[in-house]
Formats: structure tokens, C-alpha cells, sequence
């Protein structure tokens, strides 16, 4: 018997220690609301600071970078005017690029900044920087003049 209330715990315990791992594997990951929250300042930011500080500060400083999240910022165009996870895209036209299943993510960004001036696209597939793994990733935006802001979240 007492082996059988000693397995019992046994067994209890390792399933909490699954579901706490899951939740400690989901607390990695940005929220949508903290991506709507991380637009909402750094829009905040850029009216404060103006673009050219606040692009230098989202593509380079810390304070706009929070696991798995980070801020980007384009051009109407599709110029890439600031990127917290990748400062080697800044400055690109990168109107063209696509997921790894064909879609036109920056097209897909910009057309909803021209039609509706703020939400959220998603699926495609991104690299997510934290796990180096293509992951399914939704990308919250909002106008801000001739540019979008933006930052996403990974679903995988």
C-alpha cells in the first residue's frame, strides 16, 4: 500500500512539474496585449523623441525589447526604418519579402496601414529570435503618418 501512495505523489508531482514547465515555456513568449501595449509607447515615444532618435533607440537600445518581442518600423513603401531584432534590415526595401510559403509579409503590413490604420496581421511564418525556429507569428501595427510601427508575436 505504501508503495502504491508513494507512486501516487510521484506521479502528482511529475505532472506538476510538466504543466509548470509549460507555463514557464508560455511566460517566454510576448502576449498579444503586451504587443499592442509595446506599439501604443513606442508611437508615444516617436511623437516624444521624434523618428531618428526613437528608430535608433527600437533598433539598437534595450528599452523596446522584451523577450521575444520587439518593435520594427517601415515606410509606406516598404523601407525598413528601424528593427529591434535584426539592425542589418534597417535601411533595406523590403517590399518583396516573403514567408517561407509564399506570402508578402511587409505588402501584407503595409496594405492594412493604408486601409485601416491599425491591427493586426496574421498568419505567416517568421524567424523567431529568442528560439532560432520558424514559428507561426501575428504582427500587431499602427500608422504613425507615412510609416507603420509594429511587434509581433510568436505562436509557436
Amino acid at each position: 500500500m505504501k508503495f502504491f501512495s508513494l507512486m501516487k505523489s510521484l506521479l502528482g508531482a511529475t505532472a506538476m512539474s510538466f504543466l509548470l514547465m509549460g507555463a514557464a515555456h508560455a511566460a517566454d513568449k510576448g502576449t498579444p496585449a503586451e504587443a499592442e501595449a509595446m506599439v501604443k509607447k513606442a508611437v508615444a515615444y516617436i511623437k516624444a523623441n521624434g523618428p531618428e532618435k526613437s528608430y535608433e533607440e527600437f533598433t539598437n537600445g534595450k528599452s523596446f525589447k522584451d523577450r521575444d518581442l520587439y518593435i520594427i518600423v517601415y515606410d509606406l513603401n516598404g523601407k525598413n526604418l528601424a528593427q529591434g531584432a535584426n539592425p542589418k534590415l534597417v535601411g533595406k526595401d523590403l517590399i518583396g519579402l516573403k514567408d517561407p510559403d509564399g506570402k508578402p509579409l511587409i505588402q501584407m503590413f503595409v496594405d492594412l496601414a493604408k486601409s485601416k490604420g491599425k491591427g493586426w496581421v496574421e498568419g505567416y511564418k517568421f524567424l523567431n529570435p529568442v528560439t532560432q525556429k520558424l514559428e507561426e507569428k501575428a504582427m500587431y501595427l499602427e500608422r504613425v503618418g507615412d510609416t507603420l510601427v509594429g511587434c509581433g508575436i510568436y505562436k509557436g
